[in-house]
């Protein structure tokens, strides 16, 4: 097998528009994990988001790993063991929900499995809690409330105007930090060098493999770093132009079987 780690994106990549793992997508990663392929889990979702899914495929049993928070956090399914785990500084708390405020944009971070908002009737915190399945708690006082340290912000708004904050966010923070939009209407805060590729090297290096073997799956902004990363990097038939413009293959979208299409492709025997 010349590839033998296998990375996917979740969302508009593993699971179609119903949030599910298409039947055969799940039979091809069974096949994979009995000849003895690895299955990595990588996504912007919280990493109680992923537990689901990662139990779905049967990770816990067979062995796979989750990166979450778009490689804020590295787990072992089968451990349970935190590989890698990175951090906002707390000090920069209050300095990120201002900004949220003077840009008239909701902002969202998790403690535990739940979403933390000043705002719980905002659409885009109800799509950030139906797609990780977490309860919402609205705070009145965001920065009062968030003295410990969490792996990310998102700042919502409407994908026009969430453009134009943007490079604001990024200006005002400086080079500590990551910025970027996962969703139009997702603009994501991490700390600096959380990307997906950065987060992979860190999980290659503890698995002892190389980025040859490495094939990585995506459809988003978020994973055009871990797409020009990897061994072999597959844009999805559904993916953001720059994502396939930078893959080396594109498969079929993510409701006509993309994934299972590249496993039987690339990487069964």
């Amino acid at each position: 097998m010349k590839y033998r780690i296998i990375v996917l994106d979740l969302d508009g990549t593993l699971t179609n528009r119903d949030k599910e793992i298409t039947p055969r997508t799940k039979e091809a990663l069974f096949e994979l994990q009995r000849q003895g392929g690895v299955i990595v889990l990588a996504s912007g979702r919280p990493t109680y988001g992923i537990m689901p899914i990662a139990k779905e495929l049967k990770l816990h049993e067979t062995g796979g790993y989750i990166l979450s928070f778009n490689g804020g956090r590295i787990i072992d399914c089968k451990s349970g063991e935190t590989i890698f785990a990175k951090e906002l500084p707390v000090s920069s708390n209050q300095k990120i929900i201002r900004m949220a405020k003077e840009h008239g944009v909701n902002i969202l971070t998790y403690e535990d499995d739940l979403i933390i908002t000043g705002n719980a009737k905002d659409e885009y915190v109800g799509k950030e809690s139906a797609v990780n399945k977490l309860e919402v708690r609205e705070v009145e006082d965001m920065e009062g409330y968030v003295q410990f340290p969490v792996v990310k912000y998102l700042m919502l708004e409407e994908g026009d105007y969430l453009a134009m904050v943007e490079p604001k966010v990024k200006a005002a923070l400086g080079r500590d930090y990551s910025v970027y939009r996962s969703e139009p209407y997702f603009l994501e805060i991490l700390p600096k060098g959380i990307d997906k590729a950065a987060s992979l090297e860190r999980l290659l290096t503890h698995l002892n493999m190389s980025r040859e073997e490495m094939i990585a799956c995506g459809d988003g902004y978020n994973d055009l770093s871990m797409i020009e990363y990897a061994g072999l990097g597959v844009a999805m038939e559904n993916a953001v132009l720059p994502v396939r413009k930078a893959a080396d293959y594109v498969t079929a979208s993510n409701n006509d079987d993309g994934i299972a299409l590249v496993v039987e492709k690339f990487m069964l025997s």
